[in-house]
């Protein structure tokens, strides 16, 4: 098991200076509303994904213009075949062929597409875009930047946390962190107050050192008498504060998870990292009631996406394994009766240019597709697809880089908002939102 962040052994004061002058606002601390169970689950594809050729115009006109600008497959361009596509019925849109998977959660009603989505600090037009001084999110088609501006939720605020940490500062804690990453550490599980935790995509969670057991270990109990003494230094009592968390929490999920893992045959045959994170998430929800936990965030992630040779390839691969863990995961919220209650979401650093580059790839580009699946979700296309016209109204190049018709704020705040998360604390957690004439949008019913 791993820590948050270096900054939990440093103490607070360091968010606390950083996060600006709407830090106060993320601290009212007024419950997540809501007394049922509730769960996040953010699957972030880092690098980049092409949503160009995720979801794809069907209507003649778009698919015409998608072919033309992408180019014939077989002539190094990127244009899929719209045979291979898999139609979402009633819409103007088909979700790449191996993404298929996720056409029957649509079918369901439960599955939503968020066209041209992005980072940005308020609306803009390709004229205001094009003007001097204008107000753009910092460093555009840069992997870290536009990673920490999508897990920050604030696309020009300098900060340390993010809106998912943020969203857990104003719910009581417990034993277990309300967000937990299967992924590593990263800046959106970091809020001002509290303490995301980082876990493995295995059956236990267990201290290093100590083995899946480690209340049998005289050492383990050793260390845990340390961490209880009046350590003098602030510095100090932050690491033994967070150190303390840890075997807490490891000690609790280990029970918990014991005896959870009914949903683990939906996942059967797949093998990806993807799929392992989510049987883990899965059996994390199952076990809720024994860790005491009513409101839940989670982190999962894929890598690879950033396609810049050979992305035909290289997406069915990704598609492949992502649309069938995708659809696994949604099984296991079903047959563990909280599909109402669980609500799962792509992000990504940013889209890809809609004209290939050298190699059969594609370069950094800005408005992307995501997708939005729960059993709370209402199946449609959301926003405005882009005009798929090189150098046209939504392209601020010539290559094919949307200008966003939707915020990362708009997005990430009506599902914080399907968290809980209160009006008056929409803005705290948001700092641009109200920015937006369009707070949030309709996924939900």
């Amino acid at each position: 098991m791993t820590r948050t962040s270096r900054r939990h052994f440093l103490g607070r004061t360091a968010a606390l200076a950083t996060a600006g002058a709407w830090a106060p606002q993320a601290l009212r601390a007024a419950p997540l509303a809501g007394s049922d169970y509730r769960a996040l689950v953010c699957v972030f594809l880092y690098g980049g994904n092409d949503g160009n050729n995720m979801v794809v115009p069907l209507d003649s006109a778009g698919y015409a213009q998608y072919a033309k600008a992408r180019g014939n497959a077989a002539a190094g361009g990127l244009a899929l075949q719209a045979s291979t596509l898999a139609p979402l019925a009633g819409s103007t849109v088909g979700l790449h062929g191996a993404l298929g998977p996720l056409a029957e959660i649509w079918k369901q009603g439960h599955l939503a597409v968020q066209a041209n989505v992005g980072t940005l600090v308020r609306p803009m037009s390709k004229a205001d875009f094009k003007a001097p001084g204008a107000q753009q999110p910092p460093n555009l088609f840069s992997h870290s930047d536009q990673q920490a501006q999508w897990q920050r939720g604030a696309s020009a605020t300098a900060s340390s946390t993010g809106w998912g940490g943020r969203v857990a500062d104003l719910q009581p804690g417990g034993v277990v962190p309300m967000v937990l990453s299967v992924s590593g550490n990263n800046v959106f599980m970091n809020g001002l107050t509290t303490d995301g935790l980082a876990i493995g995509s295995g059956s236990g969670f267990a201290i290093k050192g100590f083995g899946n057991k480690p209340q049998a270990n005289p050492l383990f109990r050793l260390y845990a008498e340390l961490l209880q003494q009046p350590y003098v230094h602030a510095e100090e009592r932050a690491a033994a504060g967070v150190l303390k968390q840890a075997l807490q929490a490891s000690t609790a999920l280990n029970s918990a998870l014991a005896t959870a893992g009914s949903t683990s045959g939906l996942f059967a045959g797949q093998n990806g990292s993807l799929a392992r994170q989510l049987l883990t998430v899965a059996k994390l929800i199952e076990a809720r009631p024994s860790i005491g936990a009513t409101r839940q965030i989670f982190f999962v992630s894929m890598g690879g996406y950033d396609t810049h040779n050979d992305q035909l390839a290289q997406q069915d691969r990704l598609f492949g394994e992502l649309g069938p863990a995708l659809k696994a995961f949604y099984d296991a919220t079903q047959q563990l009766g909280v599909a109402q209650q669980v609500t799962t979401f792509t992000a990504s650093d940013f889209a890809r240019t809609l004209q290939p580059a050298s190699g059969g790839g594609t370069d950094h580009a800005w408005g992307n597709h995501q997708i939005v699946i729960g059993g709370s979700v209402r199946s449609g296309l959301y926003g405005r697809m882009p005009q798929l016209v090189l150098g046209g109204p939504d392209d601020v190049s010539s290559e094919g880089r949307w200008l966003p018709s939707t915020s990362v704020d708009q997005m990430s705040a009506t599902l914080a908002a399907w968290l809980g998360v209160g009006p008056a604390d929409l803005a705290g957690v948001f700092p641009h939102l109200g920015n937006f004439s369009q707070p949030r949008l309709g996924y939900f019913g």
